[in-house]
């Protein structure tokens, strides 16, 4: 608002508030034709003859345009510095397309759509999960004036080159956040918690081949200084900043995260590649057992300098060659040496997206591909039951040449046992290894840690270490000449570092990389398609572009303020005690503007079931559960029930629980021999996230569908219910059907038949995690006996209420326990084997609830 009221149209805004556009419409057919046209494109689309007999808008050209949307009021403004190195010739100019860091936090920490997420104060708390909760958080506040207010500096760096069609011209985004902004907004890309400062050019040198990297290198680290001085100068002396509800703050700015791969980290922190960027270890030492000491900022900044005291830095042959020796990059003015309170050692965190899930694409699953056989593990993974909402490899896993992090995770949580009983050449204790390595992954993703749960997270590192020979010894770890004897992976070393970090910045989810990756696509994906493709204008067209789109986000901002008859004061509200999808943006408009049609991009939403009043939930609390208004199927009779799945002796099971339930007062207003049934083929269930009970999970899809064409065996997915009725059973059951009583709307039901029920088969336990033998560390569940249910009514099945179920789970077969005259597929998974796992790596709530 305050850029609004100095504007030079300020007079025009208060009579027309889109001025110079006529009215909101006009401003929507701008804003499109600005973000997704090229100044050409806009050229002939006024020029349709479309327009002949229809009202023009009030721009009649690209150019008009373009220079009403310069005039609008602009956020921090983007600029071009040409970069040289000394006596280093390019084939082209090296353009830096940049703006003030300091006036892009200033921005972030000044926004009204934050307000309700900031954090200003460290804080004592006996867990992990903000930085605010760490402890660089207190030891950086201890070193400020009285009063000084931290704000943590996050910055994200992505090699993947942004630009397209431009002469083979590349750039690299560079983007910042704050840490004052809690973790779970920071983390969503299309929140806008992140902005891009910055474009790095990728320059070509004229020079031999040996110094491209080292001259790379020093381009880097001197475009770095170009962004980030002002931050720097701010992180050492103070800066006078506003925040969201207008006070001035003395802020302090010291960079407390670099998320980067780990060759960007190494980068950063001006180390050799076969060097550690964050301990003292080098190649033959990445397979150590134990964590090395933090490779300081202070002794890599005294080994520059005595290096600069021997060899002339320009003198790159030489200071290359002795940089080498000592394990050095080549850089000597790295862009963090005067940036206080900034240390590599303690900045670049252990990523999650590279450092675990990538690494155990690039290893772990090779070993399992080594000892299980390619096409085994393929025919494990074609066979897996399909599961809604999760991928299913249709062709195995072993042809897939490029795979996401998602994709890397849904192989993840299933490689356990998939690969145990695969093979007669998979041993127990390989199986261990793997077991423990996924489970320290698992645990270091927690979003909330504690002293103890990082110990049983070192434990599970410590326990793959120990166990790492039986990997070897079967021949699993190859490289090219052959069997590889060391376990020599650079991130398996920084593996060692998660609990430091942890410790130091709080829980690493918060830095994972996936934002970055999902930052290039909503900032930076079709921003350079707009250009006209010409290497010698191209940027200028970029700063114009990304002017542009600053302008407009300001503009948005302002019309909505404009439209808000509440003071600004009042928009500062309570969250829901309960909360689904995390959009400030959104929670942010609802409030100013809680009856306009809300048109701006975020995180999508998802439903929240407890508050539906079309769903029911557990006697508990804690699920909530929904099932469609119009069934699968309609008023049909228990005869045709017990037919269409089949679900023998139906009636007798349906009494049971009505005799159990009603404690022998039976109802007379319905009865399944006589009643009708709604029937469902699947129904949703939603609970809270354990480590954070305030946020909800998205619902989980339980399949219940009957035999067909198209489902031979029908579709049963296996679910953990609530206290079984019998004894010697676990809680593991299969859903065979949900249905309810049909009556007229009328009629009221006792409680027990208002709520749809269930009727499920109960697995028997046949071996407990806690006696395993095998290495799996998992439930292993059996079907009941096969004659039972044809016999007669049997205690292994039950009707239940649908609201008894807690969770849903994944049955993964113990491969070797296959029946005979059942040919195992994805639609006959849950009845080609005699023993399952139950497979608590399912998801990170799977895993929290039953490990």
């Amino acid at each position: 608002m305050d850029k609004l009221r100095k504007d030079e149209y300020k007079d025009h805004h208060m009579h027309v508030p889109h001025y110079p556009f006529q009215d909101e419409g006009e401003w929507e057919l701008a804003k499109f034709l600005t973000t997704h046209l090229t100044q050409t494109e806009i050229t002939h689309f006024l020029k349709l003859k479309w327009f002949l007999t229809r009202p023009k808008p009030s721009f009649t050209s690209a150019q008009q345009l373009c220079g009403w949307m310069d005039n609008l009021p602009s956020g921090p403004e983007w600029q071009c510095t040409t970069v040289t190195l000394q006596g280093c010739p390019t084939t082209r100019p090296i353009h830096l397309i940049w703006r003030n860091a300091k006036a892009v936090v200033e921005d972030i920490l000044s926004n009204l759509v934050f307000a309700n997420y900031m954090t200003f104060d460290p804080h004592i708390v006996m867990e992990y999960s903000e930085f605010f909760m760490a402890d660089r958080a207190h030891e950086i506040q201890d070193h400020l004036p009285d009063g000084a207010t931290l704000v943590p500096i996050i910055i994200a760096f992505d090699k993947t080159p942004v630009t397209r069609h431009t002469g083979g011209l590349e750039m690299h985004p560079i983007f910042v956040t704050i840490g004052n902004i809690q973790s779970d907004i920071r983390m969503q890309a299309t929140s806008h918690a992140w902005h891009c400062v910055g474009f790095m050019p990728v320059p070509d040198f004229d020079v031999h081949p040996d110094f491209q990297t080292i001259l790379s290198a020093r381009l880097f680290h001197s475009c770095m200084d170009t962004i980030f001085t002002s931050l720097k100068h701010a992180a050492q002396h103070g800066a006078p900043m506003t925040d969201a509800l207008g006070y001035v703050r003395n802020c302090f700015t010291p960079l407390v995260t670099y998320i980067a791969d780990l060759p960007e980290q190494q980068l950063v922190a001006c180390v050799a590649k076969n060097s550690s960027p964050v301990t003292t270890a080098t190649l033959s030492q990445f397979g150590d057992t134990f964590p090395h000491p933090p490779r300081s900022g202070a002794n890599t900044l005294r080994q520059i300098q005595e290096l600069c005291a021997v060899v002339h830095p320009w003198d790159i042959t030489n200071f290359q060659k002795r940089a080498k020796a000592i394990k050095l990059l080549g850089v000597h003015l790295p862009f963090w040496r005067d940036w206080k309170h900034a240390d590599p050692a303690c900045f670049l965190n252990g990523e999650m997206l590279h450092s675990c899930h990538k690494f155990f694409f690039d290893h772990p699953l090779k070993w399992c591909k080594e000892i299980a056989r390619h096409h085994v593990l393929d025919t494990c993974y074609k066979t897996q039951h399909k599961h809604i909402g999760v991928r299913h490899f249709t062709s195995g896993i072993s042809h897939v040449k490029q795979m996401t992090g998602c994709d890397h995770h849904d192989i993840q949580r299933t490689i356990v046992p998939m690969v145990a009983k695969s093979s007669p050449t998979v041993t127990p204790l390989f199986v261990y290894t793997i077991r423990s390595l996924i489970e320290f992954i698992y645990k270091a993703q927690n979003p909330v840690h504690t002293d103890a749960s990082i110990a049983s997270m070192v434990d599970a590192l410590a326990e793959f270490h120990l166990n790492r020979q039986s990997i070897i010894n079967a021949g699993a770890r190859r490289g090219t000449s052959g069997v590889k004897t060391d376990f020599n992976i650079p991130k398996l070393e920084v593996m060692q570092s998660f609990a430091r970090n942890i410790k130091d910045n709080g829980t690493l989810m918060q830095y994972t990389a996936d934002v970055t990756e999902h930052l290039l696509i909503t900032h930076c994906k079709h921003l350079f398609e707009r250009t006209s493709w010409q290497a010698n204008t191209f940027v200028d067209q970029i700063i114009t572009l990304l002017n542009h789109e600053e302008n407009i986000r300001c503009f948005d901002l302002y019309l909505l303020l404009h439209k808000s008859t509440q003071p600004l004061e009042n928009l500062i509200v309570v969250e829901d005690e309960e909360v689904s999808t995390i959009n400030p943006l959104f929670s942010f408009m609802t409030c100013i503007l809680p009856d306009e049609e809300l048109s701006f991009s975020g995180p999508r939403h998802f439903h929240n079931f407890f508050t539906d009043p079309k769903g029911f939930l557990s006697s508990s609390g804690a699920v909530a559960f929904h099932v469609t208004v119009k069934p699968d199927h309609v008023g049909i009779t228990v005869t045709q029930m017990e037919d269409l799945y089949p679900f023998p002796h139906a009636t007798q099971y349906i009494n049971h629980y009505i005799h159990i339930a009603s404690s022998g007062d039976l109802t007379y207003l319905w009865s399944p021999s006589l009643g009708r049934f709604n029937v469902w083929h699947k129904c949703r269930i939603q609970q809270h996230l354990s480590f954070q009970s305030r946020y909800l999970m998205r619902s989980q899809v339980i399949q219940a569908h009957p035999h067909s064409e198209e489902h031979p065996f029908g579709v049963h997915d296996a679910v953990l219910l609530s206290c079984p009725d019998t004894d010697n059973m676990t809680n593991v059951a299969r859903v065979k059907a949900i249905f309810a009583p049909k009556v007229h709307t009328h009629v009221e039901l006792p409680s027990y038949l208002e709520s749809p029920l269930a009727f499920v088969e109960y697995f028997t336990v046949c071996a407990d995690p806690m006696a395993d033998r095998e290495g799996v560390g998992l439930y292993r569940v059996q079907h009941p006996p096969i004659n039972n249910i044809a016999a007669g009514p049997s205690s292994y099945y039950v009707v239940v209420p649908l609201t008894d179920i807690v969770h849903a789970v994944e049955l993964v077969p113990v491969f070797e326990t296959s029946i005979t005259g059942i040919n195992p597929s994805k639609e006959s998974y849950l009845k080609a084997y005699e023993q399952y796992y139950v497979n608590s790596f399912a998801d990170k709530e799977s895993f929290n609830v039953m490990c």
